[in-house]
């Protein structure tokens, strides 16, 4: 059913009016656009985009939605370097009222319904999912009291939305563990996989190599692949 669901979204496209954007640190952006009542996606899910405004090469990219489906805005959290990209130096001259064009969201990374612990793995960018999960745990009640881990490794230390974070621990069975070297993570993943081993369920959000190191990693500690689900983010 949710294959046929998103088969379906991925033909409908319509213009999204962004509201407002601003820096989160120093440099990745933050782009809120109005989200229409018809417009509905679960939580961890991507969209694709694409500009309008002007014509460039390659007009079309994937981004998750950070925002929980029961917010008031579609938002667009991505890390935009001093060289950006012809797609994302047009994302920077994007104005209120103008818009981008968005198909889905579609996708599969997003926990399953049960009471199972979850273990969300981020790595830099990739804690953009993971707001919008943890966000809709907290708008349904709290996530039923399952056990609910984060790990979210930055060797920057920058740590997107961690306000936001810390007072979502007041909210939900919710522990974040900030880490800036990948020993740690190794270490918090060590703990955690001998505790719920696979009665977990654990998703990898993050740079392409960090998530296949990882997700090798796990699979090495006895963690079956079939509980772990990945999220890659390329460069562009």
């Amino acid at each position: 059913m949710s294959f046929f669901r998103d088969f379906l979204k991925m033909f409908k496209k319509r213009e999204v009016v962004l509201v407002e954007s601003y820096k989160e640190s120093e440099d990745v952006y933050t782009f809120r656009f109005k989200k229409d009542s018809e417009v509905n996606w679960i939580a961890g899910q991507h969209g694709l985009f694409s500009i309008t405004h002007k014509k460039i090469k390659n007009a079309l990219k994937p981004f998750t939605v950070a925002s929980a489906p029961t917010e008031n805005s579609i938002q667009l959290t991505m890390r935009i370097s001093q060289n950006p990209s012809e797609f994302k130096r047009a994302m920077l001259e994007l104005k209120p009222g103008m818009t981008v064009s968005m198909t889905g969201p579609v996708g599969t990374f997003h926990p399953s319904d049960t009471g199972r612990p979850l273990v969300m793995i981020a790595g830099g960018i990739g804690i953009t999912p993971f707001r919008s999960i943890l966000k809709q745990l907290e708008m349904e009640g709290g996530g039923g009291g399952r056990a609910i881990h984060l790990l979210y490794l930055d060797s920057k230390k920058s740590y997107l939305f961690k306000d936001e974070l810390d007072d979502l621990t007041q909210h939900l069975s919710l522990q974040v563990a900030y880490l800036d070297t990948r020993d740690d993570l190794h270490q918090e993943v060590d703990k955690l996989a001998a505790k719920y081993k696979n009665d977990g369920q654990y998703l990898i959000a993050g740079p392409k190599s960090m998530v296949s190191e990882l997700a090798a990693y796990m699979q090495s500690k006895k963690i079956s692949k079939r509980n772990i689900r990945k999220d890659a983010f390329f460069g562009y």
